[in-house]
């Protein structure tokens, strides 16, 4: 009897700060520096633990709404268009354990003189929220590649000048306190800044369990697919046929709750596909084709850093893997392959051949088994499964369709297109 799942909800949320690095080396770990600078104030302010264990969790997600590379690229200039703020507050709320921390995400791009003694769009503006706009635009100015000292007095003069307009005084009083500190400036830029937060944070002993893991990792796949509208559902379908494939080879209802949770996290490394190789029209050239099949090893590498979920990594990740050995990225074949591996990468074609992509529209019927049959003899796909999908074709077809309308009324509502 399989134990039941508990995972770390910070080990989560740091496993989704390492997957948006993934878009350029640019932004690498400034999320987690915004949470450290964030919690350093707070903590300096005497604020409560609560607050600063909500400014790191926020810190670490703040800018999960910025979705394509440019996005994730204009978050980092100081002056900034703030959209991605309503985006990423909007997502936030979907997973209620974010509730906290939905409002420090929607007004984090909200100078003091806008936001201070005031609502926004319903929500109160804190000091919290003027904690976090404060952090992050010392974050944006730090250049991870030149020597931290040597570049503090700059900062502090950009944010000095900016106070009592962009920024609170008071925090831009206790933040120059701070920077007095060199352990300050060494922490925020230290490779080991994942480790400080981690000391520095209760919550990394909130656990979470199956089922707010599944809706946790419905979160997860938003960000990755709502970047194109022709990727905007697929890791829905992929988890909706996966967990009907799953009930079908008789695996328990556990199983195939994880099995519907690594579908949705299964292209967790195409973070670090670019939109346009997703959406490209044509043919995708060598170097193009070597970028996507990056994808499935990141996912392997980020859902390897959280404690309890072997599992469901390795179902997940193995997706592109082939029962005749020529598969990527491990080439593992036959027996090497796990069922649950097996299932998802059935899924994974299925709803791929399924819906519209770029280059095609989505398969009927007749076309998508027959894809799916010669692939199974080729020895790409496991030819049980293939063989139960078509015998309960049209039964996982609506599992996938139910899913995927509903995931595209949610990109529509989310203003993507």
């Amino acid at each position: 009897m399989m134990q039941e799942l508990h995972v770390s909800l910070f080990e989560m949320s740091m496993c989704l700060s390492n997957a948006m690095d993934l878009v350029s080396p640019a932004v690498v770990d400034h999320h987690k520096r915004v949470a450290y600078i964030a919690s350093s104030i707070a903590a300096e302010l005497g604020l409560t633990e609560q607050i600063q264990e909500d400014l790191i969790m926020a810190g670490i997600l703040h800018d999960i709404g910025a979705l394509s590379l440019n996005d994730r690229l204009d978050t980092l200039n100081f002056e900034v268009d703030s959209t991605h703020a309503e985006v990423g507050y909007r997502l936030v709320k979907t997973f209620d354990i974010f509730s906290n921390i939905a409002p420090l995400l929607r007004c984090h791009h909200l100078t003091w003189e806008n936001g201070k003694g005031s609502s926004f769009r319903g929500e109160q503006v804190s000091t919290a929220c003027h904690i976090l706009h404060l952090a992050d635009r010392i974050a944006v100015l730090i250049n991870a590649k030149e020597e931290i000292l040597g570049q503090s007095r700059n900062i502090c003069k950009r944010i000095e000048e900016g106070s009592g307009e962009k920024f609170v005084p008071e925090l831009v009083d206790i933040f120059l306190s701070l920077s007095q500190r060199e352990s300050f400036w060494f922490d925020a830029v230290s490779s080991s800044i994942s480790q400080i937060l981690t000391g520095g944070i209760r919550t990394a002993t909130i656990e979470l369990n199956l089922e707010e893991l599944l809706s946790l990792s419905q979160l997860f796949s938003k960000i990755i697919d709502f970047r194109s509208h022709f990727t905007a559902t697929h890791s829905s379908g992929v988890a909706a046929s996966a967990e009907g494939l799953a009930k079908l080879s008789g695996l328990t209802g556990q199983e195939c709750r994880m099995m519907k949770i690594a579908g949705y996290l299964h292209d967790l490394g195409k973070l670090a596909v670019p939109a346009e190789i997703l959406e490209k029209s044509g043919r995708l050239t060598r170097e193009e084709s070597n970028v996507i099949k990056n994808h499935p090893y990141h996912t392997y590498r980020i859902i390897e850093t959280v404690r309890n979920l072997d599992k469901i990594k390795v179902w997940a990740s193995l997706h592109h893997e082939c029962i005749n050995g020529n598969g990527y990225p491990f080439h593992y074949d036959g027996d090497d392959i796990p069922l649950g591996s097996r299932i998802m990468a059935v899924a994974d074609v299925f709803t791929a051949v399924t819906e519209d992509r770029p280059y095609r529209s989505g398969m009927s019927k007749t076309a998508a088994l027959k894809t799916l049959r010669q692939m199974a003899g080729n020895g790409e796909l496991d030819r049980d499964l293939v063989a139960l999908l078509t015998l309960n074709y049209d039964r996982v077809n609506d599992l996938r369709l139910e899913a995927q309308t509903s995931e595209y009324r949610e990109y529509r509502e989310f203003g993507m297109i």
